[in-house]
């Protein structure tokens, strides 16, 4: 029985899109049958190759179809696995294709099938309008095998491959003989205002044998192919020789198109199965540009930690130290920071809004770096298709709680009294922002017969995850949050305001803000790019690591860059710091916006009206969600600060270090609070007050 087991077998399959035969899957990557003595373990393969196709797609449209769109050769007995929420938020549609392959056995000029158009027919010509325009828009097809993307390799500048998860539909000549995207390859497409079919793929297939291995059989370790086109002469025979398959731009005639394949086998035993996915990750340009764009970050960093450290060691200094020589009257006619402590902690105008973008801001920080650690550990890696998404979803949904807490609590201090007011816009206002745009946009896709146009079934299912988990989540928060009591401020607020003078240029709110986004923006722009490209260019993004730094990069920056202004507007007797401290660091999701224009005008080849409304539609909920997460960015930079500046008996850390810092001044605790309270962000003096339980 044991060595009858052993001749069935060939090949291992590895994913969801290869399934064993007769034996049940007990492992993800390879299917095991346990013999009955229950000591020795045999692996049984498969030796079918099921090639599966998912949507298709173009970089000069936002909008993707499904494969069975374009009228291509269909299975028979077409299969669709199971998709994730992430996968259908994205628009993907994986389904079996006709290309099936038997391991090891080689086919030249296979025919898969044919499609014949008469122009005279609507249904033809409204399909053979339909391909040409994915051959003029440049959309690609993308392939999968054993949950592999099949690529596309070719020669780019500098000697270097490129390998591309996709290929196109076909090309087009455009009617003063200029060969558009993929019709440069061939001289031979070359007439005017003609389409050209890739109707043909020369197949790659890579294995890594079992042969000296611990384990049986082989692995499916690459898949290559290189689109080609032909026009067969002889339909039932064809030989996949001779001119290319010519669509012309005015097409009044009944053609026909064969569709074939050749597949061949290449084995490569020191390409291990765990490193398959190298070879395309390689090829993906720009590693030593990420590097400079971590060291251009760090460079603004130390700029800003000298800046703040030069404002605590140098300028505080001075101002203690002359605060101490004269008399308590004669302080108080000194003019900066120091006249302001009696309203400094006045609650803000729009409470309410400030503390509901607050509790937000805390629901998107923490989403995000759960999300990007868990990428760095290789979770959500491209090979879980989907993976990102739904992580950020699901982990958005389950953290209504601290959301709601934190809007509480702020709202409470602010002396708020419309708490349900408060918790209602805190668990519907920028969700249902978000929601609204997201709609809109569906609205859009579903009238052009997208694949990306989300099922009305998924739509339900997200907004019960909202209404059934996320908002009881925040009310629940928000009972915690209004059952504490309100933070108290270290000193107390006078009850008439004081008369701020007037302002210079820069000591203005509005000059202030836009300067205070530079530098957050700079850390960022470069990794940006990269972002901006998996996304509308199509490029599989890898590089968490990278994102990863810079995200901790960012938060500090912000925080810095926020400290540095509130110190300034101080100095100018200007306490309004709530809202100025959040928009400081909020204002870098405008030069996002900026940047996404940009990005639009000078690297992007949208086409159309809807892809444009759909383009700006999404990027308006990216601004959004960077605006709220960078308002309301890095609690754990300033906990400490928070913490220590505020102590009554002059015992933390901060006190100490001033007192070793300036043994001259004899009380340095009081400015300590004054000074580390007012120029934190208010979101982050609060968080920290909560957490730390500060009195």
């Amino acid at each position: 029985m044991d060595t009858a087991l052993e001749r069935q077998t060939n090949l291992s399959c590895s994913s969801q899109y290869c399934r064993p035969i007769v034996v049940p899957q007990t492992s993800r990557h390879v299917p095991i049958l346990v013999l009955q003595n229950h000591t020795k373990y045999f692996v049984y393969f498969q030796s079918v190759i099921q090639l599966f196709v998912n949507r298709l797609d173009s970089v000069e449209s936002v909008l993707p179809y499904e494969y069975d769109a374009f009228d291509f050769c269909q299975d028979a007995t077409e299969k669709r696995p199971s998709e994730n929420l992430g996968q259908v938020l994205f628009g993907e549609r994986i389904e079996s294709s006709p290309y099936k392959f038997t391991f090891l056995k080689e086919e030249t000029c296979k025919k898969v099938c044919s499609k014949v158009y008469d122009p005279s027919k609507p249904e033809d010509k409204l399909k053979l309008i339909f391909l040409k325009k994915g051959m003029q828009l440049n959309y690609q097809h993308h392939w999968i095998i054993d949950n592999m993307p099949v690529t596309w390799c070719y020669d780019v500048e500098d000697q270097q491959k490129y390998c591309n998860p996709g290929f196109p539909v076909g090309c087009y000549v455009t009617a003063d003989g200029r060969p558009k995207d993929a019709c440069v390859i061939n001289s031979e497409f070359n007439k005017k205002n003609t389409f050209y079919l890739f109707n043909h793929v020369d197949i790659t297939i890579t294995y890594h044998s079992g042969d000296g291995e611990s384990w049986t059989g082989s692995r499916l370790v690459g898949a290559k192919l290189e689109p080609k086109s032909f026009k067969q002469s002889d339909v039932n025979n064809p030989d996949c020789q001779g001119a290319p398959m010519e669509i012309p731009g005015e097409n009044m005639e009944k053609m026909q198109y064969v569709y074939t394949y050749s597949v061949r086998f290449e084995k490569n035993n020191e390409i291990k199965w765990a490193s398959r996915w190298d070879y395309i990750l390689v090829s993906m340009p720009h590693t030593n540009i990420q590097w400079f764009s971590i060291m251009n970050s760090l460079v603004i960093v130390l700029f800003l930690s000298g800046m703040v450290a030069m404002i605590m060691l140098r300028t505080l200094h001075k101002d203690i130290a002359r605060y101490n020589q004269v008399d308590q009257e004669e302080a108080q006619e000194e003019s900066g920071w120091k006249q302001v402590h009696g309203d400094v902690f006045r609650p803000p105008r729009k409470g309410m809004l400030l503390s509901i973008f607050l509790g937000q801001g805390t629901q998107i920080f923490i989403m995000t770096f759960i999300t990007l650690f868990m990428a760095c550990l290789g979770f959500l890696s491209p090979a879980n298709r989907g993976a990102l998404m739904t992580c950020a979803v699901v982990l958005w949904v389950l953290l209504g709680t601290p959301a709601g807490y934190v809007s509480a609590r702020m709202y409470k201090t602010f002396g708020g009294e419309k708490w349900k007011t408060n918790v209602l816009m805190t668990a519907l206002l920028c969700p249902g922002i978000v929601f609204a745009d997201f709609f809109i946009m569906n609205l859009i896709l579903w009238v052009k017969g997208s694949s990306a146009a989300i099922p009305f079934g998924t739509l339900v299912a997200v907004l019960a995850m909202w209404f059934g988990i996320s908002v009881p989540l925040t009310f629940i928060g928000a009972y915690f949050g209004f059952k504490k009591r309100a933070i108290e401020h270290p000193v107390r607020t006078n009850q008439i305001p004081r008369q701020i003078p007037e302002q210079s240029f820069f000591t203005k709110p509005l000059p202030g803000i836009v300067m205070g986004g530079i530098l957050p923006f700079g850390c960022i722009f470069i990794q940006l790019f990269f972002i901006l490209n998996s996304i509308w260019s199509h490029q599989m993004y890898y590089m968490f690591g990278f994102l990863f730094l810079v995200f901790i990069i960012l938060l500090i920056t912000c925080s810095e860059a926020t400290i540095l202004l509130c110190y300034f507007h101080l100095c100018a007797e200007d306490y309004h710091w709530w809202w100025r401290s959040f928009l400081t660091s909020g204002f870098t999701a405008v030069y996002l916006f900026i940047y996404a224009v940009h990005y639009f005008f000078s690297k992007l080849q949208i086409t159309g009206t809807a892809s444009t409304i759909l383009y700006f539609g999404y990027t308006m909920i990216m601004v959004l969600i960077f605006f709220l997460f960078t308002g309301e960015c890095c609690p754990s930079s300033h906990n400490s600060w928070a913490h220590h500046a505020s102590a009554e008996d002059g015992s933390g850390s901060w006190g100490a270090i001033l007192s070793a810092a300036f043994p001259s001044t004899p009380a340095p605790n009081e400015l300590i609070q004054h000074i580390f309270g007012l120029n934190l962000k208010p979101q982050l003096f609060a968080v920290s007050r909560v957490v730390g339980g500060l009195k």
